[in-house]
């Protein structure tokens, strides 16, 4: 990696700055890059392909291997439903429905039926990113159309949209939403976030459990799909299923878990993932899997996976999210994957020239591929008379064809347009805290069999792979301090030996002096930089301090660094990857309002390749370790004071107890004291960077201060889920 460093020399006490070459891009371009050699490596997995055995061991593994990442599927409880009204529509009618996907929350749902007596086959129609949900008008016109051609559809809310927001503010009357945004229609005025958000924010809690919020969305498809099948009017085993954006997302995975779907049709969402990061990208919690890309899961197997099952991908010219070019290397894949199971005319792609949406063209067409694989026959299927519209069309007189039939009010299903305002009513948040309280008492049970060096271990693995070898050279094989080996790691490193740093400029201020480091990186780390402060006369042991914000926020004259060093310690203040000239300041305004940080999509990239910011930044921590604990040693490596605030703490305390041998004391501040609170809260503030995947299947952060002892760890402030302090 080629990195520019500050100019070397002396520099103006203000000047402490240290990387200039596109400061905040080489995160993002190290984990693009381990990124796209992982979708290297799937595709030449992929070009392995040759037999029928191939491909079917290629399914298989995916499956599984999907299932397990979301957590698997909970035990199919009774669903309760009843139709709590119907409306009369134009060559159809509607009914209105409530059912439970889980015990006591409910899935608000309208179904759509044919004016003919049945049974009909039923259509499943997975919502987009429309706030309105179930209510937003291409949906109801997909719906409405499929209805008037002899199927039935049945159009149902995710959670976080229409009637089945998560998160309400139970203290005001007021509108709060138009305070989130007010370009968007108000769904409710209880509402507090856009759905995304809500999306995310429950994702975070998921990441904990070792689920996803996919985990949601796919059950409620997949209870949906129980629903139509104990009705009567339907016809069990022609079971369709297209949805647009969100929903096309969810239409995928729906399509590729559940045999049940004999016909799919997802719009407006496959590409690859390739192009997906080149553009725009990753999106929500819902759409990313935790470890796919390493595993060798693309988009394109989504619907490799119920080859040789009928799919109709539908996409836009001029999508700007989900990148057409994409979906065409997607189709090319997934055609030769049919091919080779002898059924290459099952699986199309219908591109129309509009923007991202469910347009007319895409209705058409869906109706179209619904009719011919569900009822059996090719029908030209129009929504409105092709000859009464103006060629070419305007995206103005498309969205007007997309309005619907009905208000969200006339679809409501719920009493006061909410389902949790219901009595006894469950949110995803109140499910996943009763989850966690279960795992506590099992986790509580594992932890106490294990001994201390496999409780190190579980979560060296939880945390995600990192060079373990390299500290357990510099600090002997459980950890603790070895002067042998601190010999061997002594003197001039190599710059790819990952905990070399060099100095690159000095500051000299009143009895003491700056130097301005930047830890080597290589092709799996990222080069850090750092400010070390060196008193003239060294009488107490050095101190590694680390701050959530930056490594400038308390190195000015006065600061906290320089009130450490002037009472004789060596201090280091240096940056873990993301923190400070690393991070990446994308501005992310329109992604929840900053609530998930600003490395957000690095987060997720990294996420996406099974690890996580908590274990890239632990491993950061021992780099930095490593080299101060040599710095003005003779023979064995000096035992550090640890600080840490904000960000930067919860990395500190797995450092600190996975080898506490190397640490006097660890102060930390800004910290949370439970994993267990986030889970519970229904609202969080950047707390997606100190999410790790299913930790909470193995220990919780008290479990590291246990682990770490006592007496080494002092927090002096923690926060709540939101970053407020405690009292």
């Amino acid at each position: 990696m080629l990195i520019c460093f500050a100019a070397r020399g002396a520099v103006s006490e203000d000047d402490l700055t240290v990387l200039t070459d596109q400061p905040g891009k080489q995160l993002e371009l190290l984990l693009k890059r381990q990124f796209n050699e992982q979708l290297d490596r799937r595709l030449e997995a992929y070009n392995a392909i040759k037999s029928r055995a191939d491909c079917e061991k290629w399914q298989r593994e995916r499956r599984d291997f999907f299932i397990r990442q979301i957590g698997g599927f909970p035990k199919r409880t009774p669903l309760n439903a009843k139709t709590v009204g119907e409306l009369k529509g134009e060559g159809y009618r509607a009914e209105k429905v409530l059912f439970e996907s889980r015990p006591n929350h409910h899935v608000t749902a309208t179904l759509y039926l044919p004016e003919t007596k049945g049974p009909h086959p039923g259509v499943l129609i997975p919502c987009g990113h429309s706030h309105t949900g179930k209510a937003a008008g291409g949906y109801q016109r997909m719906s409405i159309l499929l209805a008037r051609h002899g199927m039935a559809a049945l159009c149902y809310d995710p959670i976080g949209q229409g009637e089945r927001y998560q998160s309400l503010d139970f203290e005001h009357d007021h509108e709060t939403f138009a305070s989130v945004s007010y370009r968007l229609e108000t769904p409710h005025p209880r509402v507090r976030f856009l759905c995304t958000t809500e999306h995310t924010l429950m994702g975070v809690g998921c990441i904990l459990l070792g689920t996803n919020t996919a985990q949601y969305r796919i059950w409620d498809g997949m209870r949906a799909i129980d629903y139509l099948q104990s009705r009567d009017d339907i016809i069990d085993d022609k079971i369709g299923c297209a949805g647009n954006s969100g929903g096309g997302t969810l239409t995928a995975y729906l399509m590729a878990l559940d045999d049940r779907i004999v016909a799919a049709a997802p719009a407006c969402y496959l590409t690859t993932f390739r192009r997906l990061i080149e553009t725009k990208g990753a999106q929500d919690a819902e759409q990313n899997i935790f470890g796919q890309i390493a595993f060798g899961m693309d988009e394109p197997d989504y619907v490799m996976m119920r080859a040789p099952k009928p799919t109709l991908i539908c996409a836009s010219t001029r999508d700007v999210t989900f990148d057409i070019g994409g979906t065409w290397d997607l189709f090319r894949q997934s055609k030769r994957f049919y091919a080779r199971l002898g059924f290459p005319e099952r699986v199309e792609l219908n591109e129309a020239d509009v923007p991202h949406g469910m347009y007319l063209q895409h209705r058409e067409a869906i109706a179209r591929w619904m009719h011919r694989w569900l009822l059996g026959k090719d029908k030209v299927i129009r929504e409105v008379d092709p000859t009464t519209l103006p060629d070419p069309i305007s995206d103005k007189e498309l969205r007007a064809l997309s309005e619907g039939d009905w208000t969200k009010e006339q679809l409501y299903c719920t009493p006061e347009g909410q389902a949790l305002l219901m009595k006894g009513e469950k949110s995803v948040f109140n499910i996943n805290a009763g989850i966690e309280r279960e795992l506590r008492v099992q986790r509580k049970v594992a932890w106490e069999k294990l001994n201390t060096n496999q409780r190190r271990e579980l979560v060296r693995k939880t945390i995600g792979p990192f060079d373990i070898s390299r500290r357990a050279l510099a600090h002997g094989s459980q950890g603790e301090p070895d002067a042998s080996a601190s010999r061997l790691i002594k003197g001039p490193k190599s710059h790819d030996s990952g905990y070399d740093a060099k100095t690159i400029g000095t500051i000299q201020r009143d009895g003491y002096r700056i130097e301005k480091l930047v830890l080597a990186g290589n092709e799996k780390h990222l080069a850090l930089p750092g400010l070390l402060f060196i008193p003239e006369t060294v009488s107490k042991p050095p101190v590694l301090y680390f701050h959530g914000i930056s490594m400038k926020a308390e190195a000015n004259s006065g600061g906290r660094c320089e009130q450490l060093v002037k009472q004789g310690h060596i201090v280091l203040s240096a940056e873990l990857s993301g923190i400070g000239e690393t991070e990446t300041g994308h501005d992310k305004r329109d992604y929840g309002r900053g609530r998930f940080g600003r490395d957000v999509q690095e987060i997720y990239l990294a996420y996406l390749m099974g690890r996580s910011f908590v274990g890239m930044r632990t491993d950061d921590v021992f780099r930095w370790s490593d080299y101060l604990s040599r710095h003005g040693a003779n023979e064995k490596p000096l035992r550090i004071q640890l600080i840490a605030i904000g960000e930067a703490a919860i990395p500190a305390l797995h450092a600190a107890a996975l080898e506490p041998s190397r640490f006097e004391s660890v102060r930390l501040r800004g910290i949370i004291r439970s994993w267990a609170e986030i889970v519970a809260a229904s609202e969080s503030k950047n707390q997606l960077v100190n999410a790790v995947h299913g930790a909470l299947r193995h220990y919780d952060l008290p479990d590291l201060v246990e682990l770490a002892g006592n007496n080494l760890v002092k927090i002096d402030a923690s926060v709540d889920a939101s970053g407020r302090q405690e009292d």
